[in-house]
């Protein structure tokens, strides 16, 4: 998935995602808000680094353990992003198919991502 995918997708997934948070706090709340909107505590994740914790997951890139180390969050709240993002995914029609990458530590991370590491290194 291309930056530019990720940014369209994320573009399209936010508003459905915030109507859902919208919805599970008015449940718990058993009503309406009762001070203004933006207020109280703020979410660990933002919309989007929920989804792109929703896909790393899906494309199993990475366990929950490294997203939550890179994320710096719990287990539950990664857990939380993947269940709350997975249905928006399947409503618009979106699979994330596996990858054959996978990630264990941040080290993993830095060494794939490394420009140097693809290159031959002369022998002397």
């Amino acid at each position: 998935m291309s930056r530019k995918q990720l940014s369209d997708l994320t573009q399209i997934l936010i508003p459905g995602l915030e109507e859902h948070r919208e919805q599970v706090r008015h449940a718990a709340r058993g009503g309406p808000r009762r001070v203004a909107r933006g207020t109280g505590r703020k979410p660990t994740l933002t919309p989007a680094e929920q989804i792109l914790v929703a896909i790393l997951y899906l494309r199993k890139h990475a366990l929950q353990e490294l997203l939550r180390q890179l994320f710096n969050t719990t287990a539950m709240t990664i857990s939380r992003a993947v269940k709350d993002v997975r249905p928006l995914l399947e409503a618009h029609g979106v699979t994330v198919p596996a990858s054959t990458a996978r990630f264990r530590t941040p080290d993993d991370i830095a060494r794939f991502l490394d420009p140097d590491n693809t290159k031959i290194k002369p022998e002397c």
